[in-house]
């Protein structure tokens, strides 16, 4: 019989590999998560395969058809081609781990991940971003949380910004200006413009809110005055779509999508559209062609008497 996932030697890399993600290469709490969690589904995984207790030894002479196997046994369990590429690459950064800390040269076992269709992201118009943004105001309970709620989301579509850079802005960021640093992924910095209406839209919520822009505090409060969680955002989202016959599709996360592809419909360079997005690969920028090309024939298929 296996050894249950806590008799595994190897569970203890995993719990190193943990402490290595989060507080060496500084990765975000959610992916250490997910990574860690994989790392232990696989040793549980070759705990039964192997036929024995799994330790860094073992880990380190896996060969192409044990991780095959580990991905069948997870595509039997209903997992997409996406998350098999996501599971694969937590795979290879353990893997990689654990030979350097077996002091051996890093050989990882030769496996093509599964193809992952490129899916276009769908914008919302400008006005729709808008009203979007006025609409999930109207729902706060208090003038501040309002006028925070519209904030966010103008702030979301006017500068490009994931939710999680918008909520990590702290007090240090005032007094605003033009432009607002921002830190992204993986702890890079970048500027980003912060146009007028953003700006201004700040400066009210913050004149209404219950709680001081000290400088090592968020500057987007919760409604108890701790930091604002991404889930408030993202609900506060879903209920004003609804109201407004929006798509489910209408995200925050689009509203970055948006700002994104009406730049580039309106000629900005991918090269500099990486600099504002803070990609890391010109690549992921590169999609944003694909939308603006999409965005073309749906303008040529209802206006053109031909189409």
């Amino acid at each position: 019989m296996a050894a249950a996932l806590t008799d595994h030697p190897a569970s203890a890399l995993a719990a190193r590999w943990h402490d290595h993600l989060s507080q060496d290469r500084r990765r975000s709490e959610h992916t250490v998560r997910a990574y860690v969690a994989t790392a232990h589904r696989l040793i549980a995984f070759l705990g039964t395969h192997l036929g024995q207790a799994v330790d860094g030894a073992a880990l380190t002479a896996l060969q192409p058809a044990d991780l095959r196997a580990f991905l069948g046994h997870r595509r039997m369990a209903g997992l997409g081609n996406a998350s098999a590429a996501r599971e694969l690459s937590a795979i290879r950064g353990f893997l990689s781990y654990v030979a350097e800390q077996q002091g051996l040269p890093v050989a990882l076992p030769r496996l093509k991940g599964p193809k992952r269709p490129r899916s276009v992201p769908r914008p919302v118009s400008p006005d729709e971003a808008v009203a979007l943004a006025e609409e999930a105001a109207e729902e706060g309970s208090e003038d501040w949380i309002a006028a925070r709620n519209l904030a966010v989301l103008l702030l979301l579509y006017g500068s490009g910004l994931r939710v999680a850079e918008a909520l990590g802005l702290t007090g240090a960021v005032l007094p605003l200006s033009e432009t607002l640093t921002v830190t992204g992924k993986r702890n890079k910095t970048r500027i980003v413009p912060l146009l007028p209406p953003v700006r201004a839209a700040i400066e009210d919520y913050l004149a209404l809110c219950s709680y001081p822009a000290a400088k090592d505090q968020p500057l987007f409060r919760g409604a108890r005055g701790g930091p604002l969680h991404g889930e408030i955002v993202r609900r506060a989202v879903r209920a004003a779509r609804m109201r407004l016959g929006l798509s489910d599709r209408t995200t925050p996360h689009a509203l970055r999508h948006s700002f994104a592809t009406h730049l580039l419909g309106r000629g900005a360079d991918l090269r500099s559209l990486q600099e504002l997005l803070g990609h890391a690969s010109l690549s992921s920028t590169q999609i944003y062609t694909a939308v603006d090309a999409a965005h073309l024939l749906d303008v040529y298929r209802n206006a053109h008497p031909r189409a």
